[in-house]
């Protein structure tokens, strides 16, 4: 009897290297776009003062180049999600990165301050449909049990955009001017629209077939009243630190709040609802939300306040600053790896608490600083920061994304960059309300009531945090050994 050559080797690797490069262009697709666009915020930011002289614009103008951006992403978030679980993630991510790539392009070569806004605005549609269908990808790509890892690798690749970001920008406008800033996302998003575009989408993130199509099946009424209360909300919490506005912000804000309250007598009837009630049902979900709210508004509030008090207080440069809180990027970018095995060991629960922890000891210890604080109490604020918000963001990203269902994971991705946009503007809306409202509360902590108020917003992610699963995987979704074959 003959014995033909051992074909099992070969038919077993050939499907799982055919399984492995899908995820593998999705990995790469989700991690550059989401640090492009980390890039991008931190970048604007050192820019803006070359840009304002060489347009001749005023304060005002210049301020709207960010915010018509924010509003524009936070409003569509959810939408953008909605179209990725009914047309593909990989489709709406691959439209979203060529429209940032084009519109980029277009604000460097832009003749005025009003094309800049203008182009500014259709980034951010660009920026929100991209941002959220990272997510989903990564959801749709990869099983529960490994979709923690991934979801690291994102996080540290925007910790480590947003550290560079700065430095990087300040290089470019230094030797090429502002325009340089806007190229230098071109090439990047350009290359991933494209091979998101050529790559085939894996079978199981392909959009299934609903019964129900057409624009009523999107819900373009919950649509609109959705990106009204959120692009009132963020234009109003952008606005307060404006010197006068805050009558303004009032009647923004409470625009925002009758349009909160039509889209939730809207989404009761609504046969397709934009928020689906299997989703903001889920505690699961609530919680990792309400978790990444409190987190990012405290870290960004502190670190309005803490780079006021390092240049105004105790007179350093930007450079000197930017060192003395290079520990949290530092933090975020090694730490985003080791979160995965620690949820799997001690839970998302105790994994959450013990970040949420970190970063109200952070911002406590911030707040006891005075004008003669040395460099190192400073760093070491700035870690206990990075430590607790890394853990954190991994933490509550994975299991938003991971205990919405695979069918809504493009809104559950929504909600989580909406939740990450608005908590920084609110964070930084407090503080300067704050700042202005109670007297003696300037940019030294000790003698102020900011930061003690933002470890209170901090200390609200540990109640969050133990609502949140005990268990890494729900009963029954743990990878068992795997069957033998035929």
């Amino acid at each position: 009897m003959t014995v033909g050559p051992d074909t099992s080797t070969s038919t077993s690797t050939g499907p799982r290297r055919a399984r492995r490069a899908p995820t593998a262009v999705t990995l790469a697709c989700s991690v550059v776009g989401a640090a492009v666009v980390a890039l991008d915020g931190t970048v604007l930011t050192v820019a803006q003062p070359a840009l304002q002289r060489d347009l001749h614009a005023g304060v005002g103008q210049v301020q709207w180049t960010s915010t018509a951006y924010l509003v524009a992403v936070a409003s569509l978030l959810v939408f953008a999600g909605r179209l990725g679980d009914r047309f593909g993630h990989r489709r709406v991510f691959a439209v979203g990165a060529l429209g940032f790539a084009a519109a980029s392009a277009g604000i460097a070569l832009a003749p005025g301050i009003g094309a800049v806004i203008a182009l500014r605005v259709l980034q951010g549609v660009c920026g929100a449909l991209l941002q959220p269908a990272t997510l989903g990808m990564l959801r749709t790509a990869f099983p529960p049990e490994r979709l923690a890892t991934p979801i690291a690798v994102r996080t540290a690749a925007i910790g480590l955009a947003a550290a560079a970001g700065p430095v990087v920008g300040g290089a470019l406008v230094s030797a090429y001017g502002w325009r340089a800033v806007f190229l230098l996302g071109v090439p990047p998003t350009l290359a991933i629209g494209l091979l998101a575009l050529a790559a085939p989408e894996p079978r199981a993130a392909r959009p299934e077939r609903h019964p129900s199509t057409g624009i009523a099946a999107l819900d373009p009424l919950g649509a609109v009243l959705l990106a009204a209360a959120l692009g009132l909300l963020v234009h109003g919490l952008v606005d307060a630190p404006r010197p006068g506005g805050t009558g303004t912000t009032v009647i923004v804000i409470a625009a925002a709040l009758a349009a909160g309250a039509a889209l939730v007598r809207h989404e009761r009837s609504a046969p397709h609802p934009l928020l689906p009630p299997e989703l903001m049902r889920s505690v699961p979900v609530r919680a990792g939300l309400a978790v990444l709210l409190a987190a990012s508004a405290a870290l960004f509030g502190t670190l309005f306040v803490a780079t006021y008090f390092l240049q105004d207080v105790q007179g350093l440069d930007p450079l000197d600053c930017a060192l003395r809180v290079l520990p949290l990027a530092v933090l975020m970018v090694l730490g985003a790896p080791l979160c995965p095995p620690l949820q799997r060991r001690y839970g998302p629960r105790r994994t959450a608490t013990a970040g949420a922890v970190l970063l109200t000891f952070g911002v406590l210890l911030l707040s006891r600083l005075d004008a003669t604080a040395s460099a190192g109490s400073v760093c070491t604020g700035s870690a206990l920061l990075g430590a607790g918000f890394v853990v954190l963001m991994v933490t509550a990203t994975s299991v938003v994304v991971h205990r919405a269902p695979e069918a809504h994971a493009g809104v559950a991705g929504g909600l989580q960059q909406t939740v990450m946009n608005i908590g920084p503007a609110l964070g930084v809306a407090l503080a300067t309300l704050l700042l202005a409202l109670v007297p003696d509360g300037g940019f030294v902590p000790v003698r102020g009531l900011v930061l003690p108020a933002l470890a209170v917003i901090a200390a609200l992610a540990i109640p969050a945090a133990l609502a949140l699963p005990e268990a890494a995987h729900p009963r029954g979704t743990r990878p068992g050994p795997t069957p033998p074959g035929p």
